[in-house]
C-alpha cells in the first residue's frame, strides 16, 4: 500500500504575480519552462502598473531545463481557481513550486504502462512530480530532476536562447 500524497516546497524563484508569462517548449526528450521572476521594483508605488509582453526586455527570466521528462500538463487552474485543484488541501499555494511526494500521477503512469510486453516498473522509480503555480495557469511535470538558470531580457528571447543552447 502506497503512502498518501504530500507536498514539499521546491526552492525556485517566485514567479511574477502580475504577469509571469510562462512559456513552454517540449519535445519527446526535453522540456524547457521560462517565466518572469518576481523582482520587486522599489520605485513602483502601486499606481500606473506597466503592461508587459513576452517581448518586453529587462526582465529576470527563470529557465527550467528538464531532460529527460516523462509527462507534462499545462493549463488550468489559474490563481483564482487554484482552490479547486486536487492538491490544494495539501497546501498547494499561489506563485509557488512544489514536489508531489508519493504522486498518484506517477503511479497511474506506471500502472498504465503495465500492458507493455517488456514493462519494467523500475523505469518509474525515482520519477518525481513537480508542480508550479502561475497567475493564469498551473504546470505539472514528471522527471527525475531539472536545472535552473536565470537570464536577463525578454521571456521569449530567453526561451529561444535556451532552445538553441
Amino acid at each position: 500500500m502506497s503512502s498518501a500524497e504530500s507536498l514539499v516546497p521546491v526552492d525556485l524563484p517566485s514567479s511574477s504575480a502580475g504577469a509571469s508569462l510562462p512559456h513552454v517548449f517540449a519535445d519527446e526528450e526535453r522540456l524547457l519552462i521560462a517565466y518572469i521572476v518576481n523582482v520587486p521594483d522599489p520605485s513602483f508605488d502601486g499606481t500606473n502598473p506597466r503592461s508587459i509582453s513576452a517581448r518586453t526586455e529587462g526582465e529576470t527570466v527563470a529557465i527550467l531545463t528538464v531532460a529527460p521528462y516523462v509527462a507534462l500538463q499545462f493549463g488550468p487552474p489559474n490563481d483564482e481557481a487554484l482552490s479547486g485543484h486536487r492538491l490544494y488541501a495539501l497546501g498547494l499555494q499561489h506563485y509557488s513550486a512544489f514536489e508531489v511526494v508519493n504522486s498518484s500521477w506517477v503511479a497511474s503512469l506506471e500502472e498504465a504502462n503495465r500492458v507493455h510486453p517488456r514493462h519494467m516498473p523500475e523505469l518509474f522509480s525515482g520519477r518525481r512530480h513537480f508542480i508550479l503555480t502561475f497567475h493564469d495557469s498551473t504546470l505539472e511535470f514528471i522527471a527525475r530532476d531539472f536545472q535552473l538558470s536565470l537570464r536577463e531580457g525578454s521571456v521569449l528571447k530567453a526561451l529561444i536562447a535556451a532552445v538553441n543552447g
